[in-house]
């Protein structure tokens, strides 16, 4: 089955919306011992050295669109950006010739990434400056960002925490594209929980799946009374009641692997063993690779797989750069044999 993705023949495009972030990520090898370095130099100032930073083009819905044609997709970003920004989301995207870029005039996202080590797990805090991506309404999108939509075979909307109009912006993207799959991840909901359960009310008659990771899906099942997740089976089963409540189809991606439920039936398949070099951006590989995978018609466990694959591959590079397919494809293989 999953030779499916390598004759994969889509007749319109997969829609990323919305956000485009200047990303900083920071990367401190001893918390305790910087934050000692800046209650010092709080006093009289001065510099901390030897802090390693990597500057990337960012953003859930920029990654996710990468992400997507490093996987061989075709695919259209809509976003936010100025002079500066456009120029890099050019440059970015200009080894791929299957990338349409739709890029509003305006402010981008500024975000500065901390990764340090927390009881051997590497995990990241992040400290954004949303730019014009918190008001990204269907006012933003002309007549010619509309075409695309209601020529897409997917639409996947990212980001819908750190966007005011993120409800508004999803049931209109699902609207004007009525016979693709739609796709809803909506990053850290910690400060809007019971917003975004009723967002899920309103959005659930287009909504194909929800794409979540541990955090968010935590932050939801509180909204629903159905505690947090636990080992395995105790996941499986309210990931299942989850889905039952919201009727929408959940794909939760977590560090020990990713589930799948549509309220009658589950999934469950082991993230491959691997020591994480960099974890931004993880889930938004894992995004792009879970979709390409509903579009390929895989069966559940073979579509977490092959998403399971993908982000294993990202966050054991320090590169910070997506896989091909075939390069998922043999991991697989290599793991299966």
């Amino acid at each position: 089955m999953l030779e499916n993705l390598q004759n994969l023949n889509l007749g319109g495009s997969v829609v990323v919306l919305n956000d485009f972030f200047l990303d900083r990520i920071i990367k401190i090898r001893d918390l305790g011992k910087l934050y000692n370095q800046i209650l010092e130099k709080s006093r009289l100032g001065g510099s901390i050295r030897g802090i390693p930073q990597t500057d990337i083009k960012g953003g859930n819905a920029t990654n996710v669109a990468y992400a997507l044609a490093k996987l061989g997709c075709p695919v259209s970003l809509i976003t936010v950006a100025d002079r500066a920004g456009s120029k890099m989301l050019k440059e970015t995207f200009s080894e791929f010739q299957n990338v349409a870029l739709f890029v509003i005039d305006g402010k981008p996202g500024r975000t500065t990434s901390l990764e340090f080590s927390n009881n051997g797990d590497i995990v990241n805090i992040m400290l954004s400056d949303l730019g014009d991506n918190e008001n990204f309404g269907p006012d933003k999108l002309e007549p010619m960002e509309q075409t695309v939509l209601k020529k897409a075979d997917a639409v996947i909307v990212t980001n819908w925490a750190s966007n005011k109009k993120g409800t508004e912006l999803s049931r209109f993207a699902f609207e004007k594209s009525k016979s693709a799959l739609h796709f809803l991840d909506p990053a850290d909901i910690e400060t809007r929980q019971g917003e975004f359960k009723e967002a899920l009310s309103e959005l659930e008659p287009d909504l194909d799946s929800l794409c979540i990771n541990e955090g968010e899906c935590n932050a939801l099942l509180r909204q629903y009374g159905l505690g947090t997740i636990t080992d395995e089976e105790h996941t499986k089963k309210i990931v299942t009641e989850l889905a039952k409540r919201t009727s929408i189809s959940i794909d939760l991606h977590t560090s020990s692997g990713s589930y799948w439920s549509n309220g009658n039936e589950v999934e469950f398949v082991k993230s491959f063993p691997i020591q994480p070099k960099f974890v931004t951006g993880a889930g938004d590989v894992w995004d792009a690779a879970n979709l390409i995978g509903y579009l390929a018609n895989l069966e559940p466990a073979e579509r977490l797989l092959f998403a399971n694959g993908a982000a294993s591959l990202y966050i054991n590079s320090y590169q910070a750069i997506p896989p091909n397919i075939d390069q998922v494809l043999s991991l697989i293989k290599v793991n299966k044999d």
